[in-house]
């Protein structure tokens, strides 16, 4: 008996091995896909295939591959197998979901990035439903858009660019009550973190929350950021218009 419980501790040993092999294998090839460095990705990749051609994490990863490639079909043809062979790994979705984003393919990605939301257990959930809210937005769904970068804020605990987001897409809802809150507390990361700066987008949600609420000398100071920082922005222009239409 103890010759078959060595016996089979060493199989699932060697199948754990492999597991983990497969795993960094795959973090490294996804890592240097990341720095720009494709030819070591692909050595890393090439290792994982030959291990397991099969598993999801590695076919997620030559799409990213084919896609740093221009291999657009090829991206999504991988993707998709990474999908189909295993339907609960998020982060197949994650990057098949980015893909038809940067296509143009907005819908498609909005269910991708819908699904990928429902896993709980997912590391990076918060910036699913920013991608999730931005696919809405696209879609002109301005209240799918407010609710998944609402979730974005509550899970990333007040991340700025969520919180960006959610002040612009309330502020286009009219619901300017709300919009405030939320930029009143981007305004409060950015004044403890001296390296966070303005944006355009930034500057121009503030303009339109303070001239809502009457608060000139906030418009003023925001305005003047606008035009000092960024006087060829598209939203430099808005606001200009803003002020010819008196709204």
């Amino acid at each position: 008996m103890s010759g078959c419980v060595t016996s089979t501790d060493s199989r699932f040993q060697r199948e754990a091995d492999r597991e983990e092999a497969i795993e960094n294998y795959v973090r490294l090839a996804t890592a240097y896909i990341g720095q720009g460095n494709v030819d070591r990705a692909r050595v890393h990749l090439d290792r994982a295939t030959e291990l397991a051609p099969d598993a999801a994490s590695v076919l997620a990863a030559k799409g990213l591959l084919y896609q740093v490639d221009s291999e657009d079909e090829l991206a999504e043809r991988a993707y998709r197998s990474a999908i189909s062979n295993d339907e609960g790994y998020t982060r197949a979705r994650v990057y098949y979901g980015a893909f038809l984003y940067g296509k143009g393919r907005f819908e498609e990605a909005r269910d991708q990035f819908a699904a990928a939301s429902r896993d709980t257990e997912y590391q990076d959930r918060a910036s699913v439903f920013f991608n999730l809210g931005l696919s809405e937005e696209r879609l002109e769904d301005t209240d799918a858009a407010v609710r998944a970068y609402r979730r974005s804020v509550e899970l990333s605990r007040g991340d700025v660019k969520s919180l960006l987001a959610l002040s612009r897409t309330l502020v286009a809802n009219g619901d300017f009550a709300a919009a405030e809150g939320y930029y009143a507390r981007l305004m409060g990361i950015m004044q403890r973190n001296s390296n966070l700066r303005h944006s355009p987008e930034s500057l121009i949600t503030g303009i339109r929350i303070a001239r809502y609420f009457g608060d000139s000398d906030r418009e003023a100071s925001l305005a003047l950021l606008l035009k000092s920082d960024f006087p060829s922005s598209l939203e430099y222009q808005q606001y200009k218009v803003l002020n010819a239409d008196g709204q």
